[in-house]
């Protein structure tokens, strides 16, 4: 398995770390005023759910596990678990919905994603990077407010909160890119 170092960490990514297979949630690059850069990097067991917060330097080296991806269909959700099935096979897995953690309001029925499977076990998912959705309410447009290079806040079809520019109206179809939960660009 390929090892990389701690600065080459991204969200999504799957670690063997402790003994057990870790997906990266969240990196934040910090580079304090004293002393060398790291990466704060929040983990998730992918067996049990557990959180854990680590320190990564750029000089540690990390193995990186390479999962078997398959593109699945989601269907429904059911007491918490996610039910997808495979467009080939049509077989069906379940995956606890908080495996997305803040991403899952952008799951759309019908929505295909890639679930990462180790030794023939679905283990992580991701979502598409851009989503389309539906602004549903938002500040009107205020004329002359453009010069600034500003945004103003929009709740989504789904109930997320981004930052939209100000020419951005109620009622229309914008993109959000899934990994930054932020808006991209207009439908």
């Amino acid at each position: 398995m390929p090892k990389i170092n701690g600065n080459e960490i991204r969200p999504g990514n799957v670690l063997e770390h402790n003994g057990g297979l870790w997906a990266a949630v969240k990196v934040e690059h910090v580079k304090p005023g004293k002393g060398g850069a790291f990466a704060q990097v929040e983990l998730r067991n992918l067996r049990n759910g557990t959180k854990l917060n680590e320190r990564f330097r750029s000089a540690d080296k990390v193995e990186r596990v390479r999962l078997e991806q398959k593109d699945q269909q989601f269907l429904y959700e059911n007491d918490g678990m996610l039910v997808f099935m495979d467009a080939e096979t049509y077989e069906q897995i379940e995956l606890p919905a908080e495996l997305l953690g803040e991403r899952r309001p952008f799951l759309q029925d019908g929505m295909t994603i890639v679930v990462e499977f180790y030794e023939n076990e679905a283990l992580n998912a991701t979502l598409p990077q851009k989503v389309t959705c539906k602004v549903v309410e938002t500040e009107p447009v205020v004329k002359g407010q453009t010069a600034a290079n500003s945004f103003k806040p929009a709740v989504l079809d789904n109930g997320v909160k981004v930052m939209v520019p100000p020419f951005i109206a109620q009622d229309e179809m914008i993109v959000v890119n899934t990994e930054t939960m932020e808006y991209s660009e207009r439908a």
